[in-house]
């Protein structure tokens, strides 16, 4: 039964539950696709029909309702799920050639001896060396189900192999990045909220504790949310036992609390750094740890997304995702910021519009309402309505990052730079750099090599302008260590690099080792009452 006839069974079989109201509005459209399936003057895309039915309907109602093919709906299982099934490689495409990056530790092509650098030439004797593929392309070839046999002919130092390989469950990670960020001061850097960042993050906490983490930096930034349950658990993990998370409810969703379960929550310092991009689950737990005055969010005002959907599989294993209800943090926020029924053009363009209104840059420009005032439980002032605002504002550099920068980095070239010189000089880089710390104080990114990109890019058709080259050539020279670096190492390498230059990252490293500052911004009126 193609889709079509699936939606036209579906609104049948929901009519007798439906009121009369609805029933009239399922009958019209019931009609109106049989006769348009019949009578109209050329063959019908019944498919496409459907889909485009749904989404025009779901268009009606809110920015956050929407429509999944059944392509789209496994893709998005796959990055939440916390794993997918395949051979377990990280590749980049450098021109028309798969080129390995590095591969995952216990992996099944890890365990029969691909490594980093090595070129796929061919898929199950398939050539796919210069052949324009795209991602999804690649992905269908070298995934599958587990215990599935694929083999893969790789070019190393011009000899060709050829592996066999059995895909097995390879694991997606959320926690990007672990390490110790100061004496005493743990770093996590999150993604996504998946089913497994909550195991992932204790994991995580427990070995940076054994390297002596006595307070921690959650970084949210750019996190844009996942499961609900997720954020739950995670600020489980810093609340006190019975503490509201945060509340649902909605028109046939009554109230439901979700409570922190722990009875020994980490009780150290805790920053959460965020910006315009984290939302949904992100604003969630920052909400949560910021109504119980239990940390400090540093950074800029979050997305603004208050909206819970719920998935709902239709028969043709596409799927709906249907906001259900609103969820509010502890105080009794609700973030979700203004949208107009029926027209997501504005909603969609709010950050170009903070960016123009000069939100990132001064924490002046943001102006909400006395009616959106709540307080936390030590009594200090929050906001709802326009997701969370940070406790420290920290504005956005703009002062280094050029537009060609920004064009080096978006056409890919800087990525094929680092995966050429990467392969050129691996063996040499593993023997003097057998630890990022050696490769943190030691390799220097000289000018040649910034030359090499330079020639590399304007080989890519991209205009080079010595003013903005000489403007941002430290920052880009960054870029290039900590992708190198990425390459290289494991635990978020990048992160370790490049958070030096992000001024939220210093700022909560700062405010961390000041335990009165910390706590006279948790605590105002302890600190007025102290001072007089």
């Amino acid at each position: 039964m193609n889709k079509f006839y699936t939606i036209v069974a579906l609104i049948a079989s929901m009519s007798s539950i439906a009121h009369a109201d609805i029933r009239t509005a399922l009958s019209e459209m019931q009609n109106a696709m049989l006769y348009t399936d019949y009578f109209y003057v050329d063959t019908v895309n019944a498919d496409q029909l459907a889909e485009n039915a749904i989404k025009g309907m779901l268009k009606e109602l809110d920015p956050h309702s929407t429509y999944l093919t059944k392509d789209e709906v496994k893709q998005m299982n796959e990055g939440l799920g916390g794993n997918f099934e395949g051979i377990g490689v990280r590749y980049q495409m450098e021109r028309d050639t798969l080129v390995v990056i590095n591969t995952v530790i216990g992996g099944p092509s890890e365990k029969v001896g691909v490594k980093a650098g090595d070129r796929i030439v061919a898929v199950n004797d398939s050539s796919i060396a210069g052949q324009k593929m795209s991602n999804k392309e690649i992905q269908s070839r070298l995934r599958g189900p587990k215990g599935t046999l694929v083999k893969v002919t790789v070019l190393r130092d011009n000899e060709r192999i050829d592996f066999n390989i059995t895909r097995d469950v390879i694991p997606v990670y959320s926690v990007d990045a672990s390490y110790m960020a100061a004496p005493g001061i743990g770093y996590i850097k999150i993604s996504r909220f998946a089913q497994t960042t909550p195991s992932e993050v204790e994991t995580t906490m427990n070995k940076l504790a054994e390297e002596g983490m006595r307070h921690l930096i959650i970084d949210l930034q750019g996190n844009g949310g996942g499961y609900l349950e997720s954020a739950v658990q995670l600020a489980s993990l810093f609340l006190d036992r019975g503490e509201i998370i945060v509340y649902t409810e909605g028109r046939r969703e009554s109230r439901k609390n979700h409570l922190s379960n722990r009875m020994l929550p980490f009780n150290g310092r805790l920053v959460v750094l965020t910006d315009e991009e984290s939302a949904s689950s992100s604003e969630i737990f920052s909400g949560a740890i910021q109504d119980w005055d239990r940390g400090v969010i540093v950074g800029r005002r979050t997305f603004g997304k208050g909206l819970v959907q719920r998935p709902i599989e239709l028969p043709s294993g596409a799927m709906i995702r249907l906001t259900i209800a609103h969820y509010f943090t502890p105080s009794g926020r609700c973030i979700q910021k203004p949208y107009k029924k029926g027209d997501g053009d504005d909603y969609r363009k709010d950050l170009i519009t903070r960016f123009k209104n000069g939100e990132y840059t001064s924490a002046d420009s943001i102006h909400l309402p006395d009616s959106l005032k709540f307080q936390t439980n030590g009594k200090r002032t929050v906001y709802g309505g326009g997701g969370i605002m940070p406790d420290v504002f920290v504005p956005m550099d703009t002062t280094k990052m050029t537009r060609t920068h920004r064009n080096i980095i978006a056409r890919g070239t800087l990525n094929r730079w680092v995966l050429a010189y990467f392969r050129d000089h691996q063996r040499e880089m593993h023997t003097k750099y057998p630890k990022f710390e050696k490769f943190d104080s030691d390799f220097v990114v000289t000018d040649a090599m910034l030359q090499s990109l330079l020639d590399d890019s304007r080989a890519d058709s991209i205009t080079i302008d010595s003013a903005e080259i000489a403007k941002s050539a430290e920052l880009l020279k960054m870029h290039m260590k900590a992708h190198l670096a990425s390459d290289l190492y494991e635990g978020g390498a990048f992160n370790r690099i490049m958070n030096r230059r992000i001024a939220a990252y210093k700022e909560a490293i700062s405010l961390i080792g000041d335990e009165k500052r910390y706590d006279a911004i948790l605590r105002p009126n302890d600190a007025k009452a102290s001072n007089k």
